[in-house]
């Protein structure tokens, strides 16, 4: 085929590849992620026992909530299952807790797990309050649910909440919210149940009185906001939010001093059940532990009265998150050989070049220099990061105060997005000044860092980066619509996203850029040295460019190990945000290699990494914007 030929210019097109071997690795890729996401739904839908499909619910003010709807076959008119309303955290879509909607769905109840308000395809909310006064959208979804005739085999006595962090604090607000309803109106309570996961700071008095449903709760032994409960750590046996939790249905001469961790208290037909858990865990990993999601498995068995067809610990989400792991690798693994087909066209085949040699080996004072700015470097990472994340709720001050705006209106990227800029610009200034003051004098050459191009060769290759770009999400878009699954695994995930983010991305990706072309040069141009194996080199960049942010983690969990205090408490949701963010840049270098091998330039990777990896970060956080 013309523009295919095995023939063609240097590099590692035809070196490393032949067009029949990167139509078979492209085949192969798409082969896995299509049939590992095959295996994920099936997981999902119990195997075609369960009904999972999309809803949207228009709710006040003009708001909407979108949310999947999972309905059991068991579930009809003639025989109505409970519902149970699964609210996500802060940063977190109605997928995050998928593993809780897999489970009870596969017990027979119905479930609607939400996006919450102004995350992922759910509108933003005119309250700068969401969770309490609307429960992220939960209040809508419940009065639907109890007044509709549409759900008719939903059991309309049988509705309950359940979330984890601000999701919980959803939970606690709806106990309180319907509970003061049905008091006004004299009617029973629409919630019959709530289950409130990583979340006590709103277990008070005021907020408990009203309440008229079952309540149970679980708390991380280890959660990392603790220092701001009353007691100041984790312990849930004596702390007195458990204490109010549990006695806010109990007699008063009944009530205890110290809570028995796992018992229940009271009675689930009159509403009165009370129940603690305190799993020995840290506050992110809450929702994916077996036994957290047992204990909420077991609660529901028991407020709704259901005969146990499975036992609470006998568990099939994580089956779903390997398997949507392996799609996510399979897919990115198809950007390389699609690259290299696509670089074989004649339109795209003038981006090839010769790779520039590498550079020569560091040794004695310049391998000093070497390992002084490498460390500098992850110093500068780790300590700039929470300084920056606190600048950023002045600078973006609307949506750091949860106000609708254009204005870069994503409060936790915003953070991300400057220390970007910082880290990237030093590690300009890095190369250059290293370059300058000491690498010139021993024999390093600007032309090794394939940065030399032009405007035509830029606008090809931001074309070929769009290209990727297009097809890696229209894979990810077709499985969705067919499988109703995506790419993800814990705290990682690449998701469908609305239209909006396309502005967005034009807003923040010119931004973000500069980190990823400053971390291409440096990948490319600073760690490629002579004699040095491309595995061992490639590596070194990925631990390099994750090392100051695996830091921050390494620092807020060994002060926390030893004091019971995280050492950055004011952003500890910042770090949080780390988990997911610092396996990105550890692969980050990876595809920058690969791509300048294919180019003899440092520009197609950037490009590609930039648009795909931002636009993951963008559908994945609270977007503050006025829709």
């Amino acid at each position: 085929m013309k523009g295919l030929s095995d023939a063609g210019p240097p590099g590692l097109v035809p070196a490393d590849s032949s067009p029949t071997r990167d139509w078979w690795r492209l085949a192969v890729g798409l082969g896995v992620a299509v049939g590992a996401s095959i295996v994920a739904s099936g997981v999902q839908s119990s195997w075609g026992r369960v009904s999972v499909r999309s809803l949207t619910i228009p709710t006040e003010n003009g708001q909407w909530v979108v949310a999947d709807l999972f309905k059991p076959s068991s579930a009809t008119k003639e025989n109505p299952a409970p519902l149970v309303v699964v609210v996500p955290g802060f940063q977190r879509s109605k997928e995050t807790l998928s593993n809780l909607s897999i489970e009870l769905s596969r017990r027979g109840v119905v479930v609607i797990a939400i996006d919450p308000y102004a995350q992922g395809a759910s509108s933003s909310s005119l309250s700068r309050r969401a969770a309490t006064t609307e429960g992220y959208g939960m209040f809508a979804v419940v009065h639907y649910a109890h007044d509709t005739p549409n759900l008719n085999y939903v059991d309309k006595r049988r509705i309950a909440a359940t979330g984890h962090s601000a999701g919980g604090n959803a939970a606690i607000r709806g106990a309180n919210y319907f509970g003061r309803l049905a008091a006004k109106q004299g009617k029973p309570c629409k919630l019959q149940s709530v289950f409130v996961s990583g979340y006590v700071l709103t277990l008070t008095e005021r907020v408990l009185k009203p309440v008229r449903c079952n309540m149970g709760a679980s708390y991380a032994f280890y959660d990392e906001g603790a220092y701001r409960n009353e007691l100041g750590d984790g312990d849930m046996r004596r702390a007195p939010e458990a204490l109010r939790l549990i006695n806010s249905a109990l007699p008063d001469g009944g009530r205890v001093k110290e809570v028995e961790i796992g018992r229940y208290y009271g009675d689930a037909a009159d509403g009165t059940l009370r129940v603690m858990h305190n799993e020995r865990l840290i506050h992110p990993f809450q929702p994916y532990d077996v036994g957290a999601t047992a204990n909420q498995l077991a609660y529901f068995e028991r407020v709704f009265d259901l005969t146990p067809s499975l036992l609470p610990r006998d568990q099939v989400w994580w089956w779903k998150e390997l398997m949507t792991l392996i799609a996510a690798v399979a897919a990115f693994s198809t950007l390389v050989p699609l690259a290299r087909l696509l670089l074989r066209t004649p339109f795209f085949g003038s981006l090839v070049r010769p790779c520039p040699p590498p550079s020569p080996r560091p040794g004695g004072a310049g391998r000093s220099v070497f390992w002084g700015v490498l460390a500098l470097s992850a110093a500068v990472a780790c300590f700039s990061y929470i300084p920056l994340a606190y600048w950023s709720q002045s600078l973006f001050a609307a949506a750091s105060d949860r106000e609708a705006t254009w204005f870069f209106p994503q409060r936790m990227n915003n953070a991300v997005m400057l220390w970007a800029v910082l880290n990237g610009v030093f590690g300009f200034m890095a190369m250059l000044l290293t370059h300058r003051w000491f690498g010139h004098h021993r024999g390093a050459r600007v032309a090794t860092w394939g940065a030399g191009t032009t405007f035509a060769e830029l606008g090809k290759s931001l074309t070929l980066a769009t290209c990727l770009f297009a097809f890696f999400f229209a894979q990810l878009f077709a499985i969705y619509y067919f499988l109703h699954v995506d790419y993800r695994f814990v705290f990682f995930g690449a998701r469908v996203f609305q239209p909006v983010m396309f502005l967005l991305l034009a807003m923040y990706a010119p931004i973000f850029f500069v980190f990823f072309l400053s971390n291409s040069l440096r990948v490319n141009g600073a760690m490629r040295f002579e004699g040095e194996s491309e595995w061992r080199s490639t590596l070194l960049a990925g631990v390099a460019n994750s090392l100051g942010l695996f830091s921050i983690l390494a620092i807020q969990y060994t002060v926390f190990a030893a004091t019971g205090t995280v050492f950055w408490r004011d952003g500890w949701l910042y770090v949080n945000l780390l988990f997911a963010v610092a396996p990105i840049m550890f692969v980050l270098p990876f595809f920058h290699r690969w791509f300048f091998r294919m180019t003899g330039r440092i520009y197609l990777g950037p490009m590609t990494t930039c648009l795909i990896f931002v636009m993951i970060l963008l559908s994945n956080t609270v977007c503050y914007t006025p829709l």
